[in-house]
């Protein structure tokens, strides 16, 4: 089980969004997540943005892991409350080694909330972020511990449930036809 708690957040408006989604009911909200007792159906491909309070370590892991494991399923995009001036190195270097993905050469930065686009689904990494003023329908917690300033262990077992989370996340998500 994982922490993940999916939360009812006053920020949540849709007005903003034409767009389509439902999810059925959640057994036990303290065993829930994206993807676990979850579905969520959309019809388009959702947009996710993973929000950190500086966009510069989990939430540029989750953004480059989505777009490699699940572009399929949605969209990933990252933003931070505050900005750094650049990606934490040591998860540059290990996101490198484990998939091959170079994150700034992708052209990842780090980027405000008021940047991304129109969001579906927004997961914060754990880090007490207040709620982003962002429309989405979706706000899930992820609940993982900063791993900046720590060894390279620590960073692959945060690596890790991000890997598994967004694999979750991408087996909860249903896409109807329009």
């Amino acid at each position: 089980m994982d922490n993940s708690e999916q939360h009812n957040c006053p920020c949540s408006a849709t007005a903003s969004s034409t767009r389509s989604a439902t999810a059925a009911p959640l057994q036990d909200k303290s065993e829930s997540s994206a993807g676990e007792n979850t579905r969520l159906t959309f019809d388009h491909r959702p947009v996710v943005a993973f929000v950190c309070v500086h966009n510069s370590c989990r939430s540029q892991i989750a953004e480059a892991l989505g777009k490699l494991l699940a572009s399929a399923s949605f969209e990933s995009v990252s933003a931070g409350t505050e900005l750094k001036d650049r990606i934490n190195q040591d998860a540059v270097r290990l996101v490198k080694a484990r998939y091959g993905i170079d994150m700034e050469a992708k052209g990842q930065r780090s980027k405000l909330v008021a940047e991304l686009p129109a969001i579906d689904i927004v997961i914060t990494m754990g880090c007490n972020v207040a709620c982003p003023s962002v429309p989405h329908k979706y706000l899930f917690d992820w609940g993982l511990e900063d791993p900046s300033g720590h060894d390279d262990d620590f960073f692959n077992h945060t690596i890790d449930s991000i890997e598994h989370k967004i694999r979750q996340l991408a087996a909860s998500i249903v896409i109807t036809s329009p």
